[in-house]
């Protein structure tokens, strides 16, 4: 049984606990929620995805412990991107993040007020995400992923020297291929080169379109397209089966059977994104931040692909590889 002698002593804890609840309530509602959407998955975007994630980490905000995270894929289909948009939206994050192009802008037309980091697009103002690189405004920014094209074809001509004619196969309907393309068609005649496209609106029709180049083209590229790198493998089995070597755009490629490829490595790209998100989560506006891109490349090869494509790497660019996959 409790006196009231003994009740009189309680009250002090009592209040001392009242008042730990109250000071307690505060770091509660600081708790942050980040929602990441991705218009597919393959294993460049993955990269991204788990950088951010990381790098999120290293900067406090660690999931289960004071973040909330929230992942969907639109498994490459725009208006499923729009769906995943408006729903989180609805959920209030403290951000969203949107990687690549086509889930970018579904975040930033339905983001409203809630700030959008977006990662691994390639023309943001094209896009019509950012009006200025250095100065986004609003509630957006991100990093671009931009191809360096013109050493994307130098690598081309260095180790197929005889090429003149490069197959693309894209996407017309994705923004950042269609940007891609132009820069492509830009930069081939001064590397005397010439590009021969070949559409593929859905994954579906990745191979056919890449059949079709053959007899057209020397060599095939392909470029950080989500749908066309999302089937991969399709297009080099139509080059191994043709003889027709096929370079990538992005590193992650490369390990998929490409036969080179000197790209960003996506990780890097998230973890870059990471940080931007990092600085939106601690007060800072996103339309203040300038959107960055990458500067640093890695070269990717891997000789046996090349050997079924009837290619042999130079050793001197075998020697300069970041990475020789075997």
């Amino acid at each position: 049984m409790i006196t009231k002698a003994r009740t009189r002593h309680l009250w002090p804890g009592l209040a001392a606990a009242c008042i730990f609840m109250a000071t307690a309530l505060p770091a509660l509602a600081a708790d942050k929620f980040v929602a990441i959407t991705q218009i597919v998955e393959h294993p460049a975007l993955d990269a991204a995805r788990k950088g951010v994630k990381d790098a999120l980490a290293d900067e406090g905000f660690v999931v289960g412990q004071g973040l909330k995270w929230e992942y969907q894929s639109a498994q490459g289909n725009p208006a499923t991107a729009a769906q995943i948009a408006r729903k989180f939206v609805g959920e209030r994050p403290d951000v969203i993040v949107a990687i690549a192009t086509p889930s970018a802008q579904a975040a930033v037309a339905a983001a409203g007020d809630i700030p959008v980091v977006f990662s691994a697009v390639t023309d943001p103002v094209g896009a019509k995400l950012v009006k200025d690189m250095k100065k986004p405004g609003g509630n957006v920014t991100g990093m671009s992923d931009l191809s360096p094209i013109a050493k994307h074809l130098d690598l081309i001509k260095e180790i197929t020297p005889k090429a003149q004619r490069v197959g693309v196969p894209f996407n017309p309907g994705e923004a950042n291929a269609v940007t891609l393309v132009q820069l492509l068609q830009d930069n081939a005649p001064a590397k005397k080169l010439e590009i021969v496209t070949a559409p593929a609106t859905k994954s579906a029709e990745v191979q056919s379109a890449a059949q079709s180049l053959v007899g057209k083209v020397d060599v095939i590229y392909v470029p950080t397209d989500n749908t066309i790198v999302t089937a991969l493998e399709a297009v080099v089995k139509v080059g191994i089966d043709n003889k027709i070597p096929v370079y990538a755009g992005d590193t992650d490629s490369v390990p998929r059977g490409a036969m080179a490829a000197l790209g960003f490595n996506y990780y890097d790209v998230g973890r870059q994104t990471g940080k931007m998100v990092a600085r939106v989560l601690k007060g800072e506006k996103p339309g203040d931040i300038p959107v960055e891109g990458v500067e640093i490349t890695e070269l990717y090869v891997n000789p046996g692909s090349a050997k079924k494509m009837g290619v042999s790497i130079p050793s001197a660019v075998v020697q300069r590889a970041k990475s020789v996959v075997q």
